[in-house]
């Protein structure tokens, strides 16, 4: 079985870019999303609440990882790999800070969807998937980095969040808002995106009433307006607007802590 997993986790771990936005896909087209929980409409505003928290915690911890110590997260041609062990900023909190934070937003989309079957196997799904990417990524590592990755597994949790950790791991380290943009923005819109999709599916599952036509265009308008925002920002990243070293050379922020790219996250 852990084979079988270690397999799963390498063909995942090369394409999750495509293989993950296809199966979130083919599950919403699946089943439209719930109007009501257990025929309440009041339940389901609360449940989609819920499910917004959950959502931007996910997005909140991503940012957080990346603003202390940023890691290659491709690895190398596609493959797990690491050149140096990161145990700095929320690696010291927890192994996968970055597939926890994954996993929140996944969670939480799901939620918003709100169908029992999608939700249900939505998040085993994808908790399957993450736990066998974060198997053939500790083999790598076990492999690479002998006892000291050992000794890190043992005071490092894989999965829960060690916060009692945070303001030591985090010591002398920066928080770098610049590098959260240039290397998070596109997370951050898909998931945008993700939920103004459903939120418009749901509303034109079947058809979009006079009273819910203004409500329609408002998430029409938002969606387009997220489309032209990531737009503008993938287009100062190529300018070099987010570059680190020539915001440091202008003074415009105070160069922060660089964890070493260590770990395919």
């Amino acid at each position: 079985m852990k084979n079988l997993m270690l397999s799963i986790g390498n063909f995942f771990f090369k394409y999750r870019n495509q293989a993950f936005p296809l199966i979130i896909v083919a599950l919403f087209v699946a089943a439209p999303p719930a109007t009501t929980v257990l025929g309440s409409a009041t339940l389901e505003k609360w449940k989609d609440a819920a499910a917004l928290l959950i959502v931007s915690a996910g997005l909140i911890l991503r940012a957080t990882v990346i603003g202390y110590a940023y890691i290659k997260r491709g690895g190398l041609n596609k493959r797990v790999y690491a050149k140096d062990l990161v145990t700095e900023g929320m690696f010291g909190v927890c192994r996968n800070p970055l597939y926890v934070g994954n996993m929140l937003i996944y969670s939480g989309l799901f939620l918003f969807h709100g169908n029992p079957v999608v939700v249900a196997v939505g998040c085993l799904l994808f908790g399957f998937i993450y736990q066998c990417i974060v198997y053939a990524e500790e083999e790598f590592l076990a492999d690479k980095f002998g006892e000291a990755y050992s000794a890190y597994c043992r005071d490092v949790p894989r999965w829960g969040l060690k916060l009692s950790a945070f303001s030591a791991s985090t010591e002398g380290m920066a928080f770098n808002m610049r590098r959260v943009i240039a290397k998070d923005y596109s997370t951050m819109s898909s998931t945008l995106i993700a939920l103004l999709a459903t939120e418009f599916y749901r509303v034109a599952a079947d058809s979009i009433s006079d009273q819910e036509l203004t409500y329609a265009m408002v998430l029409v308008g938002l969606f387009v307006a997220v489309i032209a925002l990531t737009g503008l920002v993938s287009s100062m990243k190529k300018m070099g607007v987010f570059d680190e070293l020539k915001a440091a050379r202008s003074g415009l922020f105070h160069v922060s802590f660089f964890g070493p790219n260590c770990r395919a996250g």
